[in-house]
């Protein structure tokens, strides 16, 4: 997620907060703690690349690469499986979700509470095209790709009414510009039955949303700690999500069943003298590693990462396509 940096978006944001304050004041509160509980233990963390800016997502084209976005830096860029970075787009508007779909990789421009109207674009991998196929998003967010091929992706923009989350069918260009009426919606993520999809909000909680019942999302996960900023999420085929959070630099392990929720590694915040959220973890995505597979994540310290789990943690992926 980005809120943005700066004066200008100060009352954007204070705005938000207020929108959503009310369900947040109906959000279980219950067991909240103020910094969130650890579940480390065998856990590897390693840099792949760092000083690249401010990261805000990332995709992995399952060769061992991933495609990635430079939020404030303007850029859409390729790492390959040897670290080597390089840009391959710029001067793009606050771009964020990525997702590889065969011979291209969708994104979105225009991510914030307070920017102007964003867009869905396409890149052909083959030959660098980059095609334009939405315009005059809400402050695009999160994107993800359905088993069929439909892209979803949430919106945050303030500057008009909440939009929640949009359909996008690129096979014809239907575009459902609601389709979920969720509002100030963030990370994207599809469940293990392929039937459902995770979401988060800016009332700090994490929903079940059926794909053939957008308007009747449910709460899984409430308020994990006092202080929380959700971003983007992966789900594995056990059924534990993987959540990005920006309040704590860390990413989250939440049971699906009963909401329990617990960090596996935190304090991953951009430097400076003093905390400018959101400036933490942004992004997690499931990939290969070796045999296995591992969490790669992305920060707005300009660093992607790669977390190796604890013998006995299953990180097969809930999408099919990994």
């Amino acid at each position: 997620m980005a809120t943005g940096l700066g004066r200008n978006r100060i009352r954007a944001a204070v705005l938000a907060v207020a929108f959503v304050a009310g369900l947040v004041a109906a959000a279980p509160t219950a067991g909240a703690d103020p910094i969130p509980s650890m579940c480390a233990d065998g856990w590897e963390a390693t840099t792949l690349v760092e000083g690249v800016g401010n990261l805000e997502n990332l995709d992995s084209d399952g060769n061992g690469g991933f495609y990635v976005t430079g939020l404030l830096d303007g850029y859409f860029a390729y790492v390959d499986s040897a670290g080597r970075f390089e840009k391959l787009l710029t001067g793009l508007d606050h771009p964020a979700g990525v997702r590889v779909a065969g011979p291209y990789v969708y994104f979105v421009t225009g991510d914030g509470l307070t920017e102007k109207p964003g867009t869905l674009q396409r890149y052909e991998i083959a030959t660098g095209t980059t095609t334009v196929l939405l315009t005059e998003l809400n402050g695009p967010n999160g994107l993800l790709l359905l088993p069929d091929g439909d892209l979803l992706f949430s919106t945050i923009g303030v500057n008009g009414p909440p939009t929640g989350i949009g359909r996008y069918r690129p096979s014809t260009g239907a575009y459902t510009k609601t389709w979920s009426s969720l509002p100030l919606t963030n990370g994207l993520a599809l469940a293990p039955d392929g039937k459902s999809i995770y979401t988060d909000n800016l009332t700090m909680r994490i929903f079940r949303i059926p794909l053939d019942a957008p308007e009747n999302p449910v709460v899984i996960s409430a308020v994990p700690n006092l202080i929380s900023m959700p971003d983007d999420m992966e789900a594995t085929r056990a059924d534990t999500l993987y959540v990005a959070d920006h309040a704590f630099g860390s990413i989250n392990q939440v049971n699906t069943t009963t909401g329990a929720t617990c960090a596996i590694i935190t304090g991953l915040i951009k430097p400076g003298p003093m905390r400018n959220p959101p400036d933490g973890t942004t992004s997690v995505r499931i990939a290969r590693d070796g045999a296995g597979w591992a969490l790669y994540i992305t920060g707005m310290d300009g660093t992607l990462r790669r977390l190796r789990p604890p013998a006995g943690i299953d990180l097969t992926p809930a999408t099919p396509s990994r």
